[in-house]
C-alpha cells in the first residue's frame, strides 16, 4: 500500500465530533499515515493538541487564520512561540491574506501575517500560507520579510496563478494542492500544475472543506487524498507510488520529520 500525508486538515473541526476515531482509521487504511491538523485561531490549540496527542498520525500547528485577525489584535510573537513548544506542534499557521471576505482589515491582516513569519523564523518551522484575492500583496510581504531573514514554508491550497507558484517555489517554498484540482472547471489550474516541480509538491484535503471528485459538496476526510494524489499523478505522468512517495518525502524535508 502507497504511503502518503495529508499537509492540511481540521480534524477539530464540528463536523468531525463523535467520528475522528473512524476518520483517523479510514484514513490509516487506505495508507494516510501522516495529518497534519491545522489551527485557525488560538482558542482552538488546546482541542488541536488533544487530537494530535492522542494519535500517533497527527501533528499539529499554531496560528490564526486571516478571517479571525479582529479577534487576535494585539496577537504578540509569544502568543504563537509558546505553543510551539509541544512536540507534535511542526508548523506556523494557516496565516496570510484573504481579501476575498474581508473579514478583517487588510492593513491588520498584513501585520499578523509578518507576525507569524517571524514565528516561523524563530522556530525554524514552515509557515502555512493562506492567500485569497490577494496573491501580489501575499507574494510581496513573503518576498520582503526573505531579505530580513530565511524562513521556509508552503502555499497551501494552491489555485491560482504560475507567478504565485514560481516566485514562492523561487524562495524555496512548496506548494500543496488540494482537491480543487480534481474539479471539471479547473483545466487552467491543471495546466499549471503540470508545469511545477514535482520536489515541490504536497497533497492536501483541507477537510471538511473542498472534497475532491467523485465526493464533491460532500464532507471531506483525510483519507480521501488520495482522489487529488492519482490526479497529480495524472499531470505529471507518474504512476501513484511515484506521487506518495515524493510528496511525502518533500512532507518530512519541509517539516523535518
Amino acid at each position: 500500500m502507497n504511503k502518503i500525508i495529508d499537509s492540511h486538515c481540521h480534524l477539530n473541526f464540528p463536523q468531525f465530533k463523535g467520528k475522528l476515531n473512524e476518520i483517523i482509521k479510514r484514513a490509516s487504511d487506505n495508507g494516510i499515515y501522516r495529518m497534519l491538523t491545522i489551527s485557525t485561531k488560538l482558542s482552538e490549540i488546546s482541542d488541536i493538541e488533544a487530537i494530535s496527542n492522542s494519535y500517533s498520525e497527527v501533528y499539529n500547528s499554531v496560528g490564526v487564520h486571516p478571517h479571525e485577525c479582529m479577534n487576535y489584535k494585539d496577537l504578540s510573537l509569544e502568543d504563537l512561540i509558546k505553543h510551539t513548544k509541544s512536540s507534535k506542534c511542526i508548523g506556523i499557521g494557516e496565516s496570510g491574506l484573504d481579501f476575498y471576505y474581508e473579514n478583517s482589515p487588510k492593513e491588520l491582516q498584513i501585520k499578523l501575517f509578518r507576525i507569524h513569519i517571524e514565528a516561523a523564523r524563530k522556530s525554524s518551522l514552515p509557515l502555512i500560507v493562506h492567500t485569497r484575492n490577494a496573491d501580489n500583496e501575499t507574494i510581496q510581504v513573503l518576498e520582503d520579510e526573505m531579505k530580513k531573514g530565511v524562513f521556509k514554508g508552503l502555499i497551501h491550497c494552491f489555485s491560482t496563478s504560475k507567478e504565485l507558484a514560481n516566485r514562492a517555489i523561487n524562495m524555496g517554498f512548496y506548494i500543496s494542492l488540494s482537491g480543487i484540482i480534481t474539479f471539471n472547471k479547473s483545466n487552467e489550474l491543471r495546466d499549471i500544475i503540470k508545469d511545477l516541480p514535482l520536489n515541490k509538491l504536497l497533497v492536501e484535503t483541507d477537510a471538511p472543506y473542498l472534497a475532491p471528485e467523485p465526493y464533491r459538496g460532500k464532507c471531506n476526510e483525510p483519507s480521501y487524498v488520495l482522489h487529488t494524489a492519482k490526479i497529480l499523478a495524472e499531470l505529471k505522468n507518474k504512476n501513484l507510488t511515484t506521487i506518495a512517495e515524493t510528496t511525502t518525502e518533500n512532507f518530512n524535508k519541509l517539516f523535518n520529520l
